[in-house]
């Protein structure tokens, strides 16, 4: 594409000599020159002609002169387009006038067209600058736009609506959360009915952060809800899982999970903790206790795993509540850790409350503790307590 040279002055036999001088680059289609005698001309002309990157306009035109173009111009707000002024030497307080006002660059007459055609490339190479910073710039509001639709997609993914199951709201109280770090997270719960019995219920932290690790997340919870809901056992539905995600995972990713089905009845969890932070089971009778830690590895990150599987018995009163490590590894301005100590003092005080309330007070505890520390990773809760 020829860069458009727009020329403004009042005086013809400029027209001639910068066609003749410049008459190789205009034959080759690098130059196109456009002309105009006056400010309103030019105004005119760039009209006709929105393409037009370089102007070279006098100072001392009839009818508008270069200064008011310069001010006209700078209301287009348009940084690709440069204006060189050109006027006599002995016209300085215009030109400085001029140069203070926003122009890129100046020429005094008898024009030295060498210099000239320095300036003009000098201004190309700016114009083509603002051009890539200003494709860069589309770039990052389109991958804002971007994030900001993976963003919406991903929560509407994830279970909402509470209570979730209205046949069960004199018996279990399901409540969750997740904050994500960045625009999307690698957190995730989920739960879902197995049968009339039976409620699976899962908690996970996929590795890294960001658009990779969201579509692992998706893909993750996407296979444990289509196993677990085949009904089979916490063990083989991770050990299946985990083979699956081992043969498609790129850059060695994996995700902690802990898996569980609730006998709604009974109140008997049998669960699957493949490396994931031991949940804490809030008693009837005010203590905190934490489950084992988990003898299993992470899902995905070795293949041919046979999953070993626990079990709990949830007494009526009983709170089961799962998080992520983005709750005890949130750190204050000091990068210090919130730290399991310190989430179990908080469940300490909320021992019988509702799962909502549990999920904001450790919530609020976090973010008072952090105390405006940026988040470094995502925060995801998860409650469930028999009735």
């Amino acid at each position: 594409m020829a860069v458009k040279i727009l020329s403004v002055d009042d005086e013809m036999d400029l027209e001639l000599l910068l066609t003749q001088y410049f008459r190789r680059k205009i034959r080759k289609g690098e130059y196109e020159f456009v002309f105009a005698h006056n400010g309103l001309e030019a105004l005119t002309m760039m009209l006709k002609h929105p393409d037009i990157e370089i102007i070279l306009s006098d100072i001392n035109m009839p009818e508008m002169d270069g200064l008011t173009l310069l001010a006209k111009i700078n209301e287009m707000r348009n940084p690709a387009l440069k204006v060189i002024m050109v006027s006599a030497y002995g016209d300085m307080g215009n030109i400085r006038q001029a140069m203070n006002n926003g122009a890129f660059d100046f020429a005094t007459k008898p024009i030295d067209l060498d210099d000239l055609s320095i300036t003009i490339e000098k201004a190309i190479e700016q114009i083509e600058y603002v051009h890539s910073m200003q494709a860069e710039h589309q770039q990052l509001e389109s991958l804002k736009t971007d994030l900001a639709v993976a963003s919406e997609i991903q929560q509407a993914i994830l279970p909402r609506v509470f209570p979730p199951f209205e046949d069960l709201t004199q018996q279990i109280d399901i409540a969750a959360s997740m904050v994500p770090a960045k625009d999307v997270g690698g957190d995730f719960y989920d739960f879902f009915r197995i049968d009339d019995e039976h409620i699976g219920f899962t908690i996970a932290d996929v590795s890294g952060k960001g658009v990779p690790a969201a579509i692992f997340m998706a893909v993750s919870r996407t296979l444990i809800r289509a196993t677990g809901l085949r009904g089979i056992t916490p063990s083989e539905c991770m050990t299946y899982v985990n083979r699956l995600l081992s043969a498609e995972s790129v850059d060695c990713m994996f995700v902690t999970v802990f898996y569980g089905i609730l006998n709604i009845h009974t109140g008997e969890i049998v669960y699957c903790n493949a490396g994931h932070n031991p949940p804490y089971v809030l008693k009837n009778n005010g203590k905190v206790e934490a489950l084992p830690m988990s003898t299993n590895p992470m899902v995905g990150a070795v293949d041919g795993i046979d999953f070993q599987q626990e079990q709990l018995q949830l007494d009526k009163g009983d709170a089961l509540v799962m998080f992520t490590d983005g709750v005890t590894e949130a750190m204050n301005v000091t990068f210090e850790e919130f730290s399991e100590n310190r989430l179990e003092e908080t469940l300490s005080t909320v021992v019988m409350h509702s799962g909502q309330e549990i999920i904001d007070t450790v919530k609020n505890n976090v973010s008072t503790f952090t105390d405006g520390a940026e988040q470094s990773d995502d925060i995801t809760l998860l409650t469930i307590r028999r009735l």
